[in-house]
Order: structure tokens, then sequence, then C-alpha cells
């Protein structure tokens, strides 16, 4: 079960990955133990019933249901244990997943968590960020409850949760979040998340969108660069306006595409395809799936615009 090809990680990166989460979830295992008992242990560490499945086997039990969508009575049978105690496991661990934050490039240790983050990140090393939205279908609500309609999405005419993706120029996960409903266009989910008091706050940042977000690039004309609006009657304008709007778009499009690169990634998970569980979890299952596809994102070698100053090798013979 620790082949990549069921967890979606490096044997590395699993080996890192437990290192870090095992303090967390042991500390919180201790703090659920003291609320139940109303006080300190009574017995020496280690009494009492042993647990089912250790905590490496929870973890590769998590990452398997991330990945692949087994379900909690398919891995109880792998594991020889009850679906309960699988759906146990996998409720201990995804929070710990999802409150890890986003790796940061060529920065080790450092994860980035909130919009804050990634504005303050951006603006010490000159990112050029780029913002895209992301689409899952989910269970449709049952009929008569209030807000049914909330989920329906104007573009894919499906019941979908939508989440706001920001990758550097090379997709590489730098925040993953704001978690609405479908039916919310991007630019507001975005801006609930109080994305425009960061671009007045940090004027250095620049970002690359799409036309969703043509009311924030409107409002930042110099930070925010959207697709070049279609000339009117663009039939009968001239043939080098047309050329130069067409050229003008496939430029910005090559700028921004990464981002749409880093959403592919999430895709390769299961649930981030087709979401089956209750809506409410969504967000947490989202963001444990996006810390992941970040920190084996992170790793790729910076690559760096070559100068183009002329530089002479020899000097050269009269």
């Amino acid at each position: 079960m620790a082949h990549h090809a069921f967890c979606g990680i490096s044997r590395q990166h699993l080996g890192e990955l437990t290192e870090e989460l095992a303090p967390r979830w042991e500390a919180r295992c201790e703090s659920g133990r003291d609320e139940r008992r109303g006080g300190a242990r009574q017995r020496e560490t280690g009494a009492g019933p042993k647990y089912e499945l250790v905590f490496i086997d929870r973890v590769l039990a998590t990452l398997v249901h991330l990945r692949t969508g087994l379900t909690h009575a398919a891995l109880g049978v792998i594991y020889e244990v009850g679906s309960s105690t699988i759906g146990r496991a996998i409720s201990e661990v995804l929070p710990l997943l999802a409150a890890r934050g986003f790796a940061v490039p060529d920065r080790p240790g450092i994860r980035l968590r909130t919009l804050e983050d990634v504005f303050a990140y951006a603006d010490a090393e000159g990112a050029i960020l780029r913002i895209d939205g992301m689409e899952t279908q989910v269970r449709r609500p049952k009929a008569g409850r209030p807000g049914r309609r909330a989920f329906i999405s104007g573009k894919r005419k499906q019941n979908t949760i939508k989440t706001t993706t920001i990758s550097d120029h090379q997709g590489r996960t730098l925040w993953s979040g704001a978690e609405r409903p479908g039916r919310i266009h991007d630019q507001t989910a975005v801006r609930t998340e109080g994305i425009a008091e960061q671009f007045r706050q940090y004027p250095r940042v620049k970002a690359e969108v799409d036309e969703g977000y043509r009311g924030l690039a409107n409002e930042f004309p110099d930070q925010i660069s959207a697709p070049p609006r279609k000339p009117k009657d663009i039939d009968s304008a001239p043939l080098t306006e047309r050329y130069g709007w067409r050229e003008m778009r496939r430029r910005q499009s090559s700028r921004r595409i990464c981002v749409e690169h880093a959403n592919a990634e999430h895709r390769q998970w299961r649930p981030l395809q087709r979401y089956t569980g209750r809506r409410e979890n969504y967000g947490e299952t989202h963001r444990a799936i996006a810390s992941l596809v970040s920190d084996r994102a992170a790793l790729r070698t910076s690559r760096h615009r070559p100068s183009t100053e002329l530089v002479h090798i020899r000097a050269a013979a009269c």
C-alpha cells in the first residue's frame, strides 16, 4: 500500500509526512483522552487496549482513500479490520493533513496557510501569481432543502463546489481554498476571502487571471492582467487588428496556463474528480489533497529566464 500508485506519494515523502504528523496525532489523542476521563491518567503510559492500526497504517489508509477513492469497507478487508476502524483513522488523520498548509518552493520548512501569507511571499520574492477557479461535482441536496439551487453551476450545469487556486509561474500550488457553492461567481468567491484588500496592501504584487476576474482587473489595472477585450465588430475590423487581438490573447493565456496545470494535478486524486461524501467535509478533503500536491510541486527546480544581454565570447579578429 506504500507504493505511489496506491497512496500517490513517494516513499521518501511518506516517511517525512509520517515524521511530521506523528507528534501532532499523539498530542491530539492524549488531549482527547484527558477530556474523556476528566483529569490526569491513573495508569502508566502504554496501559489499556492497543490500537488495531498503528499510525503509519492510519496515514496509508487515509492516503489510499484520497488517491483512489476506495471505500472504508474495502480498506477494512485489506487491513483486516472493521470499516468503522478505517473511518475513525481517516477522521483522525485528515484534519492533520488539511492543517499543514502549502509548501514554499526553494524554502523547505516554510508553509503558507492563509491568503495573507501568499501575498507576503509574492511581495518578498517578486513572484507573479496565477489565479484560477476549479469546480468539483458533489451530491445533489435533497428536494425541498433550503439553498438547494446554490450548488448548481451556471457553467457546468451540475451541482458543484467551487474553489480558488493560486500558483506561481511554474504551476506550483501556493494556496487553494475559498470553498463556495458552485452558483457563486469565481470573482465573488475570491473577493469574499479578502483578495482585494491584499492587492491594496501589497501594491507590488502582480497576477495573471482569466476572463472570470475581469472586475478585479478593472479595479487593479496595474497589478492584474486579464485577457484583452474583444474588439467591436471584429468581423469587419482590419486584419491587423484581428490578428493583434488574437496574439495578445494567446500570449496572456500562455502566461496563465500554468495554474490550469496545477488544477490538473489536483484532479489526479479521486475525490476531486467527483466528490461523493458530505458537502460539509469537502473543504477539509480539498485542503488535505492540495497540501500533498504542493509538497511534490515545491520540489521542482526553479527555472530562471535567461538574460537577453549579449556577451562577447572572444574578441573578433580584424
